[in-house]
């Protein structure tokens, strides 16, 4: 009995090696990607899907995204919102409410697609199972939360030519949402205004 659950553990090893180097390589290959991008600005279309593919909501905007961890994400009227992290805190504008909610930056890429993308990459290992396929100039990428508490079941990241192209994530109930890159443009010189927010006067204020 000894040697049969020797010989299961030996197996067992042995088949997580090949797991753990496939991780390896697609985490350094994403990270690589991710790392040449000191700052990212381009537009955004969305659209947000339920389980059965009936479609919830699309919008557009445009963003800048600038390492550690500071990004400008507004979208287009008629949905207009502003979300702004300096790093260290986010603020979500509503200006149809007239209301801003500050609260910190919870700096687990799982928590905000946008500090994935802008964020520490040493910390991908940690937070997802990746995997990774290439096919000519496409990459396409699939990143599992390990947590638990987290925003998406499933993300796909897909870079064209080096540059983020689109993603995709699906949640607990099945609502997938579709994001697609437009203008893309890498490393352009960006003001430290950008990631900051003045609150308009008259502005209810919540803090979480």
């Amino acid at each position: 009995m000894q040697l049969i659950r020797l010989l299961l553990a030996s197996a067992l090893l042995f088949a997580l090696v090949p797991a753990q180097a496939d991780q390896a390589a697609s985490v350094q290959r994403l990270t690589g990607l991710l790392q040449q991008a000191e700052t990212l600005t381009g537009r955004f279309s969305q659209l947000s899907l339920d389980g059965t593919g009936t479609q919830l909501q699309e919008t557009s905007g445009e963003m800048a995204l600038k390492r550690p961890g500071q990004f400008r994400w507004k979208t287009d009227e008629p949905m207009a919102q502003l979300l702004v992290s300096d790093g260290k805190q986010v603020w979500l504008y509503d200006p149809d409410l007239e209301q801003v909610t500050i609260q910190t930056l919870d700096q687990r890429l799982t928590h905000t697609p946008a500090l994935l993308l802008s964020g520490d990459v040493s910390a991908i290992s940690e937070n997802f199972q990746v995997s990774h396929k290439e096919a000519g100039e496409v990459v396409d990428f699939t990143l599992e939360p390990k947590a638990k508490d987290t925003l998406f079941d499933s993300l796909r990241l897909s870079f064209r030519n080096g540059v983020i192209n689109d993603m995709q994530m699906v949640d607990g109930v099945g609502q997938r949402t579709n994001i697609l890159f437009h203008g893309v443009k890498l490393n352009q010189p960006l003001k430290a205004d950008l990631f900051t927010f003045e609150i308009p006067e008259g502005t209810d204020v919540i803090s979480e």
